[in-house]
C-alpha cells in the first residue's frame, strides 16, 4: 500500500483492523474496549472529538478576532463560552482519569491532531 495514495477497501471491520495494523503495527492508541473499560474508551473517543471541536473552534474564533468582524460583547460571549468549555473538558478528563496526551488523534503520515 503507498503512502501517498487513498485506498478504499471494502472488507469485514477484522479484515480493516488488520489491514491498518500492517501498515502502523506499534499504534497502541487504539481504543481497545472490554466490559471491564468501555466507559473509559467511550469516553476517551467522546473526550477526543469534542477536544478537537474545541480547538478548531478557538482557531475560528481568533481569525474572527484578528479580522475584525466581531463585537465587543461578541468576543466577550466567545471567550466565556470558550473557558467554560474548556473547564468543563479538565473537569470531564478527571473523572475519566484522562490526560492531554490520551486525548491525541494520531493521522499516519499526517502526523498528530492536537
Amino acid at each position: 500500500m503507498d503512502d501517498d495514495k487513498i485506498i478504499f477497501y471494502a472488507g469485514s471491520a477484522n479484515e480493516i483492523i488488520e489491514e491498518l495494523e500492517k501498515i502502523h503495527p506499534d499504534n497502541k492508541s487504539r481504543i481497545n474496549a472490554t466490559p471491564d473499560n468501555v466507559d473509559s474508551g467511550l469516553a476517551k473517543l467522546v473526550l477526543t472529538l469534542i477536544e478537537l471541536i474545541r480547538k478548531l473552534m478557538e482557531k475560528q474564533a481568533m481569525r474572527r478576532i484578528e479580522g475584525n468582524s466581531l463585537t465587543d460583547d461578541q468576543i466577550e460571549n466567545l471567550g466565556e463560552t470558550l473557558m467554560k468549555l474548556e473547564n468543563k473538558m479538565e473537569e470531564l478528563k478527571k473523572i475519566f482519569n484522562l490526560k492531554d496526551k490520551d486525548l491525541t488523534l494520531n493521522l499516519g503520515p499526517l502526523g498528530d491532531l492536537l
